[in-house]
């Protein structure tokens, strides 16, 4: 089984950072990739940031140039960088991994964590 545990986020005022982290644990052989979503209420889940094992980054024109995700493989943990928050960016954010575990090595499988809220205020 593999859990994720998101924290970091809360309250900031407009043009304020915040530095989320996602930590995935249990029996974990390797880690394919890791990403940041984000939900508002009324709206879709989005895709917020994604980092691959290899290290490929990929980011939305919502949020490139203000956001930098990163993934620290030692720690099993991935972060998200958050600066220049618009009132926008709030949401609840979600961890989600791709991650191979010792019961079924070489295929990968997601899971999500239960999301950390993040408000902006103007």
């Amino acid at each position: 089984q593999v859990q994720l545990v998101e924290s970091g986020g809360g309250l900031v005022q407009a043009g304020g950072s915040l530095r989320l982290s996602c930590v995935a644990s249990g029996s974990i052989f390797s880690i394919y990739g890791m990403g940041w979503y984000r939900q508002a209420p009324g709206k879709q889940r989005e895709l917020v940031a994604s980092i691959t094992g290899g290290g490929s980054i990929n980011y939305p024109d919502s949020v490139k140039g203000r956001f930098t995700i990163s993934l620290d493989h030692a720690k099993n943990t991935v972060y998200l960088q958050m600066n220049s928050l618009k009132p926008e960016d709030t949401a609840v954010y979600y961890c989600n991994a791709e991650i191979a575990t010792m019961e079924k090595l070489y295929y990968g499988m997601h899971y999500w964590g239960k999301g950390t809220l993040v408000t902006v205020s103007s």
